[in-house]
């Protein structure tokens, strides 16, 4: 419990604890934050790091020039990390996915449902993965999928670009121009639980319909 405690501490006041790391660090926070970021989209175990939340802040922190903190190297450095983390995401998925749901007529594995993820993610993969970018949970799932279903790693490359950099840059820009504002400055927590609450919200959507349909 106390652990959860920190954690809901650290999410809802993400600008100070950054700003003592920056501080602490100096340009080593770039270190830090590509570590955060690669993590977040790079393994299925670790959803729960800040995302959305983090890359806001760091805009905010850039715009002051915290530690020597520059925008276009901030976004150079976590789009990197984003767009990295999905491909070790998707490799991670291709390598075990066939390991995994080798049987052919198991509980585990089925050949037809497979194929039919294959020719899902061909039609509209690359819609779902930039989309998935800005929704928790699914951005870190979506990679992993898409390298179960066997997506071509051509077309998994172009779209993890795109809804990467789109994702690094749409959130350290909206940081770097409105996180500093003297409304946002002073209500940053409750900007913060907005802009969490606004990325779970299709999640929710989905599921009262999944449980409307049931």
């Amino acid at each position: 419990m106390e652990l959860l405690t920190q954690f809901i501490d650290i999410v809802l006041h993400l600008d100070k604890h950054l700003a003592v790391l920056v501080q602490q660090y100096g340009l080593w926070i770039y270190g830090i934050l590509f570590v955060i970021i690669f993590a977040e989209t790079g393994f299925v175990v670790t959803p729960f790091l800040p995302g959305d939340s983090l890359l806001f802040v760091a805009g905010a922190l850039a715009a002051l020039g915290e530690g020597g903190m520059d925008i276009a190297t901030l976004i150079g450095v976590l789009g990197a990390a984003a767009v990295l983390g999905n491909m070790l995401n998707y490799q991670i998925g291709r390598y075990l996915g066939p390991r995994v749901f080798h049987w052919e007529n198991s509980r585990l594995f089925n050949k037809a449902a497979l194929q039919k993820t294959h020719a899902f993610y061909e039609l509209h993969g690359g819609k779902t993965l930039v989309i998935s970018r800005f929704l928790p949970l699914f951005r870190t799932f979506a990679p992993f999928v898409a390298g179960i279903g066997s997506m071509s790693y051509a077309k998994f490359s172009f779209f993890n670009l795109v809804g990467g950099i789109g994702w690094v840059g749409s959130l350290c820009l909206a940081g770097f121009w409105f996180g500093n504002m003297p409304w946002v400055r002073q209500n940053l927590s409750l900007v913060i639980v907005g802009i969490i609450a606004v990325s779970l919200l299709p999640v929710a959507i989905g599921y009262v319909k999944h449980r409307q349909a049931a």
